[in-house]
């Protein structure tokens, strides 16, 4: 068996967690997968593999191996495709997530602005409010909203987020405008767990970051049931910059105690095909960093 067969069928066996997956996935018997493995191995002079009657596991080498391997196909089938002609003409199935909301309303519709000019592709969307994890779920495209951990994902920053302190108008004429952080809590508060999940919220004052208790008259595990109460003038809500973008410019809701606001929060599309993405990645990439770096509530 040559050494690219045999790669093929290591990346197999990691991402199907042992032999039986993987030789299920390739369509071969449990010996074939045996066999390349040990041909591998003796190839390269190391273990990829720790294998038990019960568990497949990869060795520190192996993980190395596995890492390499997988950038070094994705860049062979893109020539492959380039050669064919193909790499020109977007096609297939890609996969992109990003949080529920942010997804839905500033993703979404840039994911059917392309659709309509390349229709030959297929968008699968995980708009959720959790992180993905783009290797496990095979996703081509992440908006990540935060800073970001250190890992092998090629990141292009395209804007920045605020959290914000808001009311209704008819509130504040109602109840006052609170001037510090410690003013809330003699005011009726909305919170969203998705936002803040802890009592308090937290603010920054002189350069120095410090926190300040709320007493919730209404706590809520989605932002739109919170931009619903903080309209209807229940009370004083926090919110993300782009979550009440709208609300802001028809004038349901003030922003408050803008001076105390945190630092704002990095919005970063991210890939995870190397420097050079296939024609459908790399189009929907540009139509991404484009149409959200010119987004004036995000930037």
């Amino acid at each position: 068996m040559d050494q690219l067969q045999c790669i093929r069928t290591f990346i197999a066996v990691v991402d199907a967690g042992g032999f039986a997956g993987a030789g299920r996935t390739l369509n071969v018997s449990p010996a074939s997968i045996t066999r390349a493995i040990a041909e591998l191995e003796a190839q390269l002079g190391v273990s990829l593999l720790t294998r038990t009657t019960r568990v497949t596991r990869v060795t520190d080498a192996g993980a190395q191996y596995y890492e390499a391997s997988r950038r070094i196909l994705a860049e062979l089938e893109e020539a492959n495709l380039a050669a064919a002609g193909v790499h020109a003409k977007p096609r297939g199935r890609l996969a992109l997530t990003a949080s529920a909301m942010f997804g839905n309303r500033y993703v979404a519709p840039i994911v059917v602005e392309f659709l309509r000019a390349y229709p030959p592709v297929q968008a699968v969307c995980h708009f959720v409010d959790r992180v993905v994890n783009v290797d496990d779920e095979g996703i081509d495209i992440a908006v990540r909203i935060g800073e970001l951990p250190d890992s092998s994902l090629q990141a292009v920053r395209v804007g920045w987020v605020r959290r914000i302190v808001c009311a209704a108008p008819g509130y504040l004429s109602a109840n006052g405008i609170p001037a510090h952080p410690r003013d809330l809590i003699a005011h009726t508060v909305v919170a969203s767990t998705g936002m803040t999940p802890s009592p308090q919220w937290r603010f920054w004052e002189g350069g120095v970051a410090g926190t300040w208790e709320v007493r919730p008259a209404m706590v809520t595990d989605t932002n739109e049931s919170a931009i619903t109460a903080a309209v209807a003038g229940l009370g004083i809500s926090r919110l993300m910059s782009y979550q009440i973008s709208d609300e802001l410019k028809r004038g349901q809701l003030k922003t408050l105690l803008t001076e105390f606001e945190p630092q704002p929060l990095p919005i970063h599309v991210l890939h995870r095909q190397g420097r050079r993405p296939d024609a459908k990645v790399r189009l929907l990439l540009d139509l991404l960093i484009d149409r959200l770096r010119s987004d004036a509530s995000l930037n």
